[in-house]
């Protein structure tokens, strides 16, 4: 038993007894043989040490003496008054002993061997006395509960004649004569199983016991933040220890109200704490909960020393925005986090959040994402991400962020906290954020990172309008939320809609629509820039739109992988599209006098190839390699697009690990990354798409950046678009 040993409780005189037993007469002395000097100092070393000896072990040598010697009366029976006068120490005479007094070598080696084991000896009291109270306090229990056993075993000792010695055994088993073996209960002294009725009693005990245990552990583990992704569901790249949720000891799980138990504003059941105030509130800003969130913020950080600090003003148009986006984080996308789609077949249809969260079910779906949100984009993320050079953030998100409704699948509301905590932590690093809704209600583009892959359901089709309304519900609540003081700084840029199919719904209702988001959010207190995509029309279709909605910025989205028309220019003609083509675009956009005004480029990357696994969805192939299929004859590729003339088209060194690069194929890489970079500063400034992936490395600033293929610092380059471009002849085309 750990922990100090508790008083011997028993009385004195019966302490004194077993403590200080006089020594018995030896055989040959009550025999009448001759007691010689030798015989009698051999006699008194072991009167001594058993005065010492173990009190479990002389226990048990007494009652083999009792059973074996014929005729000795048995300890247990009652002493005469003379007899326990004779062992009490108190009345002991030097001629009431049974034998002569120790010689001087006889009491010297005693009171050795007595220095020697006396702490021993009384440290064994102690714990006999423990054992002895509590077997007493569990015989007490047993006759209290009517289950008192009679011991019908006693210890029996095997003889060391070719016999096994039996184990020593302690504990209510002890007791009653049986010891525990593989199979049921057995007695000690029969080797018989006994597995009768007060066995199927126990069992039963353990199974109800059981029963009753598991769903409550289940339930603990969910509490305190256990479970993840597994089984087919896959997962993503979630890989590290579990949050360790330090903050929640301090938190009495009673203070969470009855109601309030098992729901997003219960921390016990969050699986990353981590960085939350943990603190319930039931309070709201426009219906939007603040669970989480601390009463206090500063104001005071900066990126970097070329940008002010988040409390003061950042001059747009003057001071380029470099950004970068947390793609694939709140809003799934298959191509970043391919392996929550790679364990399914393909008849399965898995292809996206809403048919990924439908097969998981709501449980394994929350659970699965809540570890995707805790996992892949961290605080260190945020801390990488500024000293890389960056100054804004854009965070794509969902409508379910916010609310589901009646038979959607996808997660509701966790991913708001998570939103939330990068907030705060862009705010920590001096960062500011783009907020960017990727799914509206019913889709605005059918594509899969707007949540469900197929038919366009916003503005469009049976349930448009009433989509349309919905989103607009869900704007008045988030500009409500975000009108707080507390973002006012660190909050620069408002989206109303991630890419708008404006080629395939009608441009004035897709503009009518943005018109009023723009009044509902800034009615509800929002003075932030606002941001409009410019739905794949060309820049130079929105001159003059929007004109009476201050404080918007055209968002555009520059790649030339997703246009067959440009995928196939050669490296030297890439670069130079870059500088000089986009380049232009962005200068007369920017301008009011020959575009729309402010212009950013909210998604670009390095990658001159669509090979990326699911890049142009779950289970397609590329128009690199010439089968991609579609519908659509505009948009269908069943040749290679690889630049023409050069042989055959592969995605095998484009999807290669970039320690796989060729010299020239990395500097050509980083050329293309600062030719775009100096392309798009011409405008507003520019968001890299993405920080991280985990498999597609040329649309990873973090692993690009690893690889030497783009910028330790986002403004330290060595290419400007002002010299010539080298024509990469050693390139092959190919790969």
């Amino acid at each position: 038993m750990a922990g100090p040993h508790r008083r011997d409780a028993r009385p004195d005189h019966e302490r004194a007894h077993r403590s200080h037993r006089p020594p018995r007469r030896e055989e040959g002395a009550r025999k009448g043989t001759r007691d010689t000097p030798e015989k009698r100092d051999s006699r008194d070393v072991q009167d001594g040490l058993q005065a010492t000896e173990p009190l479990d072990r002389r226990e048990r040598r007494e009652k083999r003496t009792s059973r074996d010697t014929p005729g000795r009366s048995p300890r247990h029976k009652p002493r005469s008054p003379e007899r326990r006068r004779r062992n009490d120490p108190s009345s002991y005479t030097s001629t009431e002993r049974s034998s002569d007094p120790l010689s001087f070598d006889s009491l010297a080696k005693l009171d050795a061997h007595n220095a020697k084991n006396s702490q021993g000896a009384q440290e064994q009291e102690q714990l006999l006395g423990d054992k002895d109270r509590g077997h007493e306090r569990r015989r007490k229990e047993k006759v209290a509960s009517g289950r008192v056993l009679k011991d019908k075993a006693k210890h029996r000792r095997r003889s060391d004649h070719g016999k096994e010695k039996r184990r020593v055994i302690s504990g209510p088993l002890a007791e009653e004569g049986k010891v525990r073996r593989r199979g049921g209960y057995v007695a000690e002294d029969s080797g018989k199983k006994r597995f009768g009725r007060k066995c199927w009693i126990s069992v039963l005990v353990v199974v109800l016991l059981l029963v009753i245990l598991i769903p409550v552990g289940v339930y603990a583990s969910k509490k305190h933040g256990g479970g993840g992704a597994s089984g087919s569901s896959g997962g993503s790249s979630d890989d590290g220890p579990a949050p360790a949720n330090e903050n929640l000891k301090g938190v009495n799980e009673n203070d969470i109200p009855a109601a309030a138990k098992n729901t997003y504003l219960d921390p016990f059941t969050w699986y990353d704490t981590t960085d939350f105030n943990v603190t319930y509130t039931p309070e709201t800003v426009g219906g939007l909960p603040v669970m989480g969130l601390d009463s206090k913020w500063d104001d005071s950080k900066r990126a970097n020393e070329n940008v002010p600090p988040l409390d003061k003003e950042w001059i747009y148009g003057t001071m380029p925005i470099r950004g970068v986006n947390l793609g694939g984080w709140l809003s799934i996308e298959p191509f970043i986090t391919p392996s929550f789609f790679q364990s399914y077949k393909r008849n399965q249809g898995i292809v996206d959040e809403y048919t990924l969260t439908k097969e998981l079910g709501p449980q394994k779906a929350a659970k699965t994402l809540e570890k995707h949100y805790a996992m892949f984009i961290r605080e260190e993320d945020f801390q990488q991400i500024q000293a890389a050079g960056f100054d804004h953030v854009r965070i794509p998100f969902s409508y379910w962020a916010v609310t589901t409704y009646p038979g959607d699948p996808y997660v509701p509301k966790i991913s708001w906290r998570y939103l939330l905590r990068a907030i705060e932590y862009c705010r920590k690093y001096g960062l500011r954020v783009k907020l960017d809704p990727h799914g509206l209600p019913g889709s605005q583009n059918g594509w899969n990172h707007s949540g469900r892959l197929g038919a366009i359901g916003w503005l469009n089709g049976t349930d448009g309008a009433l989509n349309a309304q919905r989103s607009l519900d869900i704007h008045l609540q988030m500009s409500t939320f975000f009108a707080q003081p507390r973002y006012k700084n660190v909050i620069a840029i408002y989206g109303l809609a991630n890419e708008p199919k404006m080629i395939a719904l009608p441009t004035a209702a897709v503009l009518e629509w943005e018109t009023k988001a723009a009044a509902i959010v800034r009615k509800s207190g929002m003075q932030q820039y606002l941001a409009v995509g410019d739905g794949f029309l060309g820049l130079s279709k929105w001159k003059g739109q929007l004109s009476d909605v201050p404080k918007v910025i055209l968002d555009v989205h520059q790649y030339t992988i997703f246009n067959k028309n440009q995928i196939n220019f050669s490296h030297q003609k890439k670069i130079q599209y870059a500088c000089q083509g986009w380049t232009e675009q962005m200068k007369e956009s920017v301008s009011v006098a020959t575009g729309f005004g402010p212009t950013i480029c909210g998604e670009w990357s390095q990658a001159d190839t669509d090979c990326a696994l699911y890049l142009n969805n779950v289970n397609t192939e590329s128009r690199w390699e010439g089968n991609l299929p579609t519908d659509d004859p505009a948009t269908s590729v069943t040749t290679p697009r690889c630049p023409p003339d050069s042989g055959t088209c592969s995605c095998d060194k484009a999807n290669a690990d970039p320690s796989a690069y060729s010299a020239e194929y990395k500097q050509w890489l980083m050329m293309y990354a600062e030719a775009q970079m100096t392309s798009f500063e011409a405008g507003w400034g520019w968001f890299y798409w993405t920080w991280v992936t985990e498999s597609a490395p040329q649309w990873s600033w973090k692993a690009g950046m690893a690889a030497g293929i783009l910028p330790k610092k986002t403004w330290q380059r060595d290419f400007n678009c002002t010299t010539n471009v080298p024509d990469f002849k050693g390139l092959p085309e190919t790969y």
